[in-house]
């Protein structure tokens, strides 16, 4: 679906217009072969050069195709089952500003919404701009993983495997963001060496500051990546330790009535044996059992064994 946005710095709201004037804000969500057709007839750009905006395993980058220019990124979404973050294609022409997403993205629509200075004709200041948000979403997801790690601590007497796939599945998370992060880290690099696109003074102090938010949001992930590998480890000590004692404690236990097991098993014999003519056979049996077990427990408790 295609969707086309107009506004001078003296407006207020972001216009829906209907014609592809030039100064003009092209958002193209949930986009179709047949939309990305429609984007090649009006850029002139080859359909084989947007196609990848359509591919959920895209990797974020920049690429240059005569006049025009389309940056690849990637910003933090479920709209897939085992991915957590989303493709997202900026193209920048000599008339057009044009964002293509398979999916709906809440960052371009509330960027639409919202009434800001920005006019669909400060092209570069808008790009900067849809990057900037998607930079403060990559931290604002980075928060809300930090805070299902710090919620998922547990008591080492209380942790379950229920823990160990919550630190997996944010492991996960923060993994898909690294990636995405540090080719975007590269990317704005790229674009602050002027080769691909003029800025306006302003406009190169937003590029830094997004540069350095960026950074940040990489560092950030870095830490609580190997916060989450801490923890988990801690948990795999604990499991371990627990099987190790239940093993210990079972084999104790085996051993322990393997006593008596052998006692019953010689008494059970068609043999001569001791005591078979005695009255007092059973219960002289039973009591060297019950004997030789409470050593056996007593020799385990003592050296820990049990």
């Amino acid at each position: 679906m295609i969707e086309i946005y107009f506004k001078t710095v003296r407006d207020q709201p972001f216009t829906r217009v209907s014609d592809y004037r030039p100064g003009s804000w092209v958002y193209v969500k949930e986009a179709t072969l047949e939309d990305l057709t429609k984007i090649s007839e009006v850029t002139g750009l080859d359909i084989n050069d947007i196609r990848d905006s359509l591919d959920k395993h895209e990797l974020p980058r920049i690429e240059h195709f005569d006049d025009n220019i389309l940056i690849f990124v990637r910003h933090p979404a479920s709209n897939e089952l085992g991915l957590f973050t989303d493709t997202l294609t900026l193209i920048l022409t000599n008339s057009y500003v044009i964002v293509i997403s398979p999916h709906r993205s809440e960052i371009v629509e509330n960027l639409i919404a919202n009434n800001t200075g920005l006019g669909t004709t400060q092209k570069a200041k808008l790009i900067l701009h849809v990057l900037f948000k998607i930079t403060q979403e990559y931290t604002s997801s980075i928060k809300k993983v930090r805070h299902s790690i710090m919620g998922s601590e547990e008591a080492p007497n209380v942790v379950n495997s229920d823990s160990i796939i919550v630190l997996t599945k944010n492991e996960e998370i923060l993994n898909q963001y690294l990636t995405s992060l540090v080719p975007m880290r590269n990317l704005l690099e790229t674009m602050a060496s002027g080769r691909y696109m003029k800025f306006y003074e302003d406009d190169l102090d937003l590029l830094e500051d997004l540069m350095i938010a960026m950074h940040q949001s990489e560092d950030v992930c870095r830490v609580n990546i190997k916060s989450i590998r801490s923890l988990r480890d801690s948990y795999h000590i604990i499991f371990t330790n627990d099987v190790n004692r239940t093993i210990k404690l079972l084999t104790a236990v085996t051993i322990i009535f393997t006593i008596p097991t052998i006692i019953a098993s010689i008494y059970g014999m068609n043999v001569t044996l001791p005591f078979e003519k005695s009255s007092y056979a059973f219960a002289l049996i039973m009591a060297i059992t019950l004997v030789a077990s409470i050593v056996a427990v007593a020799l385990f408790r003592r050296n820990r064994w049990l």
